[in-house]
């Protein structure tokens, strides 16, 4: 019984679950190495959005945009804000931003006003956005 007993204190269950666990912490940092989707991890980025308080008004400008307008002019006919001047909003960190408004610019690409790359229409308490991202850093 001793020889069981020592032989089961081998074993230490426990030390297999710590392996466990650290494999498991391993898997979950590829993990998030892959939902990046090519986007280096940013704390800035200079954001451009066209604001709407009503939703069929900002539907019409994100119709101008699929039709190949540029973003700036789009921005100036409608957007609502302060931003008029294409809708630029500068360089933005996080925690700048409400919240939305900032997890579609921190997952948007890069692109330029004549070619945007924008988000889907994001509603916050100001209302409608459609956002573009110019830089990220």
């Amino acid at each position: 019984m001793t020889k069981k007993a020592s032989g089961s204190n081998d074993k230490k269950p426990a030390d297999k679950k710590a392996g466990g666990k650290g494999t498991a912490k391993t898997d979950e940092t590829s993990d998030k190495k892959g939902k990046g989707g090519g986007l280096k991890p940013a704390t800035s980025v200079n954001v451009r959005h066209i604001l709407c308080e009503k939703q069929s008004r900002a539907l019409e400008a994100l119709q101008k945009l699929q039709e190949g307008q540029r973003f700036d002019k789009v921005a100036q006919e409608y957007s609502e804000d302060k931003a008029k001047a294409g809708g630029s909003l500068g360089w933005q960190v996080r925690g700048s931003m409400v919240g939305p408004f900032q997890e579609a610019a921190f997952a948007l690409q890069p692109s330029t006003v004549d070619k945007p790359i924008v988000s889907p229409l994001v509603k916050t308490q100001f209302g409608y956005h459609i956002i573009m991202v110019e830089g990220r850093k």
